[in-house]
């Protein structure tokens, strides 16, 4: 026997099954992690889109005045809740006061003013009837005159009449005729100025005319400017970035506050660029804040996908066209609208982070909005009170400086007036219509 062949197997090392069956064990997990994960991409992962970067965001209402002024109250706070319409600021309304006076003051003059116009053509129909009697007077004396000179003038041969009589009877029908002449030129002078008077006065009751019109807008003016010295929060929410302090002089359209309607907000997730591919409108979502934490869970759905992205509407945009570029993934902002019943049990505030996961296996929505919105975004109806009593002011003004022709009432809504009635002329132009019946029939019987 050879020794060297006795020696082999025994230098050969023993077996380990133990760390044979290990490392076994060890693939065979790998292996079943490896399709796990597999499976849970493709059955889970794959339906749904998940980002962190996302915040809660919400209509930040701005407080401006509308007028100048000094601010003599502040009635709200940072951290304040407010209702719709309740005063959060005032100003010193002294000058308001004082313009609003002023306006009622032009709009009484303006409205006897216009009444003289009135009053005016009365007077001047009642001129065309002096003048015409002045006319037929001058006509009756040029008549006179003309019979005196042919007498004279057929006794003229028989020495019967002088020439000087004669002369005085011819330059007496030269003045007759020329005091006609005057007496016709002052009738169309008169009726020149009663068609100019006329022309702003026809067709129109005394409350209509333009000028108490623009009389009457400049009063309600005045009424808006006054009644915009408190300024009323116009939703409900809480007050934020106050920067107004008392005694300070404010300018029209100076930020003073901000009210955050907090049952209002929504989420902006920003999506990478190969995250938007399956994302479409109505998508529902779920949410998590870092403020409550997972126990707190919210539900939502894709309200809208933005049109550009973050760096497309940058105050400084990339300038991609330089010589050295390096590609930066984009982001675009996917408005997500969140639960009001879940909002109003959990508040949110401007500018949380959350934890956004949208289900992407509905895909029968579109990516982009189609149709116009059917609502407004947001609307208001505190500041439509704010001249309900300055045309009753108006009414006041006016009722109080018309005088006896008095101001008929104005039509509701769109109506259009009526024409007046030729016997509802103002007091004054009645009267002067019968001084002129009057004066006519005695031209008449002068004639």
């Amino acid at each position: 026997m050879n020794p060297t062949q006795d020696a082999a197997p025994a230098a050969l090392p023993p077996g380990n099954p133990r760390r044979k069956k290990a490392l076994t064990a060890l693939a065979g997990l790998v292996v079943v992690a490896g399709l796990g994960w597999t499976a849970y991409q493709w059955l889970v992962a794959s339906r749904y889109e998940h980002t962190d970067n996302a915040y809660v965001q919400g209509n930040v209402i701005q407080i401006t005045p509308q007028v100048g002024g000094t601010v003599m109250a502040i009635l709200a706070d940072e951290t304040d809740f407010v209702k719709a319409g309740q005063p959060l600021v005032k100003l010193d309304p002294a000058d308001a006061r004082l313009a609003l006076e002023q306006a009622e003051a032009n709009l009484a003059q303006t409205v006897r003013q216009v009444r003289q116009l009135y009053t005016h053509n009365g007077t001047l129909a009642a001129q065309i009837a002096l003048r015409e009697a002045d006319a037929a007077k001058a006509r009756s004396e040029l008549e006179r005159a003309s019979q005196d000179l042919s007498r004279r003038q057929s006794l003229v041969g028989n020495g019967a009449v002088s020439k000087e009589e004669l002369g005085h009877a011819q330059t007496q029908q030269a003045n007759a005729r020329s005091a006609l002449a005057a007496a016709q030129a002052a009738v169309t002078a008169a009726r020149e100025q009663l068609a100019s008077n006329q022309a702003m006065t026809e067709g129109t009751r005394l409350e209509q005319h333009p000028g108490v019109l623009a009389a009457a807008a400049r009063l309600r003016e005045a009424w808006l400017a006054s009644q915009r010295a408190a300024l009323p929060a116009p939703v409900d929410g809480h007050v934020a970035k106050r920067s107004v302090q008392l005694g300070q002089r404010v300018a029209a359209g100076t930020p003073l506050m901000s009210i955050v309607p907090l049952n209002q907000v929504w989420v902006d997730a920003n999506f990478k660029e190969s995250q938007l591919r399956q994302i479409r409108l109505g998508q529902p979502v779920r949410l998590t804040a870092d403020l409550y934490g997972k126990k707190v869970g919210y539900s939502g759905r894709v309200a809208g996908l933005g049109v550009g992205t973050g760096a497309a509407f940058a105050l400084l945009p990339a300038q991609n066209a330089t010589g050295n570029w390096i590609k930066v993934v984009q982001r675009v902002p996917v408005r997500i609208a969140l639960d009001a019943g879940q909002l109003a049990e959990h508040p949110l505030r401007v500018g949380l982070s959350m934890d956004v996961e949208v289900d992407i296996r509905e895909q029968g929505g579109k990516t982009l909005a189609e149709a116009p919105r059917a609502s407004a975004v947001a609307q208001t109806p505190v500041f439509e009170a704010l001249d309900d009593g300055a045309e009753a002011r108006v009414r006041r003004v006016i009722a109080a400086h018309a005088g006896q022709g008095g101001a008929a009432p104005r039509p509701a809504g769109n109506q259009q007036p009526e024409p007046a009635a030729p016997s509802a002329l103002p007091v004054p132009e009645a009267l002067a219509a019968s001084a002129v019946l009057r004066l006519s029939q005695a031209a008449s019987a002068a004639r």
